[in-house]
């Protein structure tokens, strides 16, 4: 995955989300991208376009669905970084 940025959940340092995106993937002639965020110990992983998170590893229930309606508000922004993504530049930059 392409290191994406930061979302910013408040001052301290535990409170900040690394936010990555995966390049457009395809399946079954269908379109989709990985959109993964950490704050170092926690992680979860979702797909848009459907904004779902499909793998959590420590988040609670509601900050997971505040992570899908943060995919939700900002698709159209994420759906543009995935599409501008190269899968062999990123595995070339590994």
């Amino acid at each position: 995955m392409c290191l994406y940025g930061v979302i910013n959940k408040g001052n301290r340092m535990d409170d900040t989300l690394t936010m990555s995106v995966s390049p457009v993937c395809e399946k079954d002639g269908k379109k989709f991208a990985y959109v993964q965020f950490t704050d170092g110990r926690r992680t979860a992983e979702g797909r848009i376009p459907n904004c779902e998170i499909t793998n959590n590893q420590g988040f609670t229930e509601e900050e997971v669905t505040q992570l899908s309606e943060y995919m939700r508000e900002h698709l159209q922004e994420l759906k543009s970084m995935a599409a501008r993504l190269n899968a062999f530049d990123v595995i070339r930059n590994s």
